[in-house]
């Protein structure tokens, strides 16, 4: 019989991404772990075929059973990721206790386990952007939100257990994702990435307001961030579920920052527009903490030996608009 792979927050947003990779593959059950409310999540994954959907507050009971025996690896990609969150204990009761009792379930059992992290732990980017995982690293890096600081909690309760030679499992990867973008994040509202936001209002021909820049020396829309199409963050995984050998903290990201600019005039190009840009003042509670670069430094990745390409931003974005958001059915 196939084996097992879990994957927590299967029906958002990146998870269902990965979902969708390994049916492709195949050879393996698939198990899904989230919770869907009463919207269009369960869209998310209505093509795959799965094993079993498991809610989060009954995946530790779940894996105690029978079928726990058989789970390969488990992927975990379940958060509370809203950046604007402040029920403090929520965010932690999700993202930090959570993910250490599958750490300790996974180091019990010796079954890999593959989580996400957050370029959100890096903060203002002062510190810079390398994904240096040692624990006086990590001590140095000061997230600006309680999501970044609940990912950060367990990037560096990571490092204290692997430092001490406490239990650990076989292989164990965290992830840094940064600005993702691509096919099923429509339940994430106003945490869609800027390029679905800019879609509809690209494709109508009309002005898209991008923020002002309120730095010296940058100009209005020249904010850069490491826009990563979803794609190539299911291959990253892929590939650690491949290599079992490479365990550590990886940023994943194009590698390469690119203006809000860029972004939007991609946009309005794959939807055969010309760009109609215009630009309005940013909040003022925003301005203080806004980060006007992020970069993900991939020297680490690479060393481990990912060498696949990321996927330029144009490329990405065109087939993001023509094959998903611009079709009938934009489920991947």
């Amino acid at each position: 019989m196939s084996r097992i792979i879990v994957v927590t927050g299967g029906a958002g947003f990146i998870g269902s991404n990965i979902l969708a990779g390994l049916e492709a593959r195949g050879g393996v059950r698939l198990v899904c772990c989230d919770v869907f409310g009463d919207g269009d999540k369960w869209r998310n994954v209505a093509k795959r075929g799965l094993h079993d959907v498991v809610p989060p507050d009954q995946l530790a009971a779940w894996l105690g059973g029978p079928e726990g025996r058989d789970v390969a690896a488990i992927v975990h990609m379940g958060a509370r990721s809203d950046t604007t969150a402040r029920d403090v204990d929520a965010v932690l009761e999700q993202n930090f206790a959570f993910s250490r009792m599958l750490w300790r379930w996974a180091a019990r059992r010796q079954v890999p386990l593959v989580y996400a992290s957050s370029a959100a732990t890096y903060g203002d980017g002062t510190q810079g952007f390398d994904d240096d995982g040692i624990e006086t690293s990590l001590a140095r890096l000061r997230p600006l939100n309680p999501y970044g600081w609940s990912k950060h909690l367990f990037d560096r309760f990571v490092a204290a257990e692997v430092a001490a030679g406490r239990p650990q499992p076989p292989q164990w990867a965290g992830l840094k994702f940064f600005n993702v973008y691509g096919p099923n994040e429509y339940h994430k509202g106003a945490q869609r990435s800027v390029a679905h936001q800019i879609h509809p209002i690209a494709a109508r021909g009309e002005s898209f307001a991008l923020f002002k820049s309120h730095r010296a020396g940058v100009e209005d829309g020249g904010q850069l961030r490491d826009f990563v199409w979803v794609g190539d963050c299911v291959d990253v995984t892929l590939w650690l579920l491949d290599t079992p050998g490479v365990s550590g903290l990886f940023n994943v990201g194009s590698g390469r920052a690119r203006s809000f600019l860029d972004l939007a005039r991609a946009v309005y190009a794959a939807c055969g527009r010309d760009p109609a840009i215009v630009f309005r003042d940013m909040p003022p509670e925003l301005r203080a903490h806004y980060q006007y670069f992020t970069e993900a430094r991939l020297d680490r990745l690479r060393a481990a030996g990912y060498d696949r390409p990321f996927t330029p931003l144009e490329e990405g974005v065109a087939r993001y608009v023509r094959g998903h958001l611009a079709a009938a059915d934009p489920y991947l």
